[in-house]
């Protein structure tokens, strides 16, 4: 069976595939990989075994990653949770893996790396030399009910309580796509990353995410006195309503602002027809964080990730040295943790 590759950018047979596929994310699409390429230089590719002059079949995409400080690798995809491999038979998979060891090989990658939905897993569990590298939780929370079906299934406590607290506070919301909203995030987002001692993404990322989207990206904002207490971004594509950042100021957390956000983009997502919110992974020692998406009444699921060649990741957390960048970023001023992020991240893809 023999592969091609073509690029998602100007070959207009992936938006097509794309838009159809049941199967297909908001990290598939165009909007995605331009957004990603403008901000990071990371090169788009699709792997096929469908020819030239006919319309896909299949699909698997990746970015070229090159960093002088991480290696070359070949990611499916940089900065996204999952994205499945589209493919419509395990003859297909194991074609393409087949070239993708080849240019590994050829091209000295230092591996490629694919992230597939957790329900795909037996065609990885079948696919050659692949072994797993990572593994973390998936969660949804399933949007087909109706909204006060949905809403029951929250906790008590945890999430209706404090959705309820925020309507007495009479928080007010914005919602959409501009420069302002942009501003308020990002603000909200440098003191979150800093809580977490870690270097917020460059502003310019949010920005052509905005630009390339369009409205398939949403920021989302609760204000108390004029004041942005509470910010989420979420990304919409199909039936799939995906939240992907979030960032508060914790001084307001009593106001309830960050689960009221999740209610409104909720609501708004069944509004358009999301059957789903894709609460994210989460890393399956983060106890806290785990209990925080299971209060939405979120199912979970084992999401492994798989390379080629093995190369075990790294644990950011349990190396010494992470430790100490992590405290110095905690107590950097602005402008160095925002620089920080901007030399940063085009290696960590």
């Amino acid at each position: 069976m023999n592969v091609y590759r073509l690029d998602p950018l100007q070959d207009s047979r992936w938006e097509r595939f794309v838009s159809t596929h049941p199967q297909a994310s908001v990290f598939h699409t165009r909007g995605w990989l331009e957004a990603v390429r403008k901000t990071y230089g990371y090169q788009a590719d699709v792997y096929t075994t469908t020819p030239a002059g006919q319309e896909l079949a299949n699909g698997d995409v990746f970015c070229r990653v090159k960093s002088w400080l991480t290696g070359k690798r070949l990611v499916s995809l940089p900065f996204a949770d999952h994205c499945q491999p589209l493919v419509d038979s395990q003859e297909a998979l194991d074609a393409i893996l087949a070239q993708l060891e080849d240019a590994t090989r050829r091209e000295r990658w230092k591996y490629v790396e694919f992230r597939p939905l957790p329900s795909e897993d037996s065609m990885f569990e079948s696919a050659g030399n692949l072994s797993k590298s990572e593994s973390f939780l998936l969660h949804i929370v399933d949007l087909r009910p109706d909204l006060d079906g949905v809403f029951r299934g929250f906790h008590k406590n945890h999430v209706q309580r404090k959705i309820s607290r925020a309507e007495r506070e009479q928080l007010t919301y914005e919602e959409g796509r501009s420069d302002a909203l942009v501003e308020k995030f990002y603000r909200l987002l440098i003191l979150t990353r800093r809580r977490h001692g870690l270097p917020p993404q460059p502003i310019a990322w949010f920005r052509n995410l905005m630009q390339c989207l369009g409205d398939k990206v949403t920021i989302h904002v609760a204000s108390k006195d004029g004041q942005a207490i509470a910010s989420i971004l979420t990304l919409l594509h199909n039936r799939s309503l995906i939240y992907k950042y979030g960032c508060s100021d914790a001084s307001f957390h009593n106001l309830g602002g960050m689960p009221w956000l999740h209610w409104k983009a909720i609501q708004e997502g069944k509004r358009l027809g999301a059957a789903s919110y894709d609460l994210g992974r989460s890393e399956q020692d983060n106890a806290g964080l785990i209990s925080f998406k299971e209060n939405w009444g979120a199912s979970s699921a084992t999401l492994n990730y798989y390379r080629y060649p093995v190369q075990p990741a790294r644990q950011f957390d349990s190396d010494w040295r992470a430790r100490i960048l992590k405290n110095a970023f905690s107590r950097m001023p602005d402008s160095f943790l925002t620089a920080s992020g901007r030399l940063l991240y085009p290696h960590i893809g």
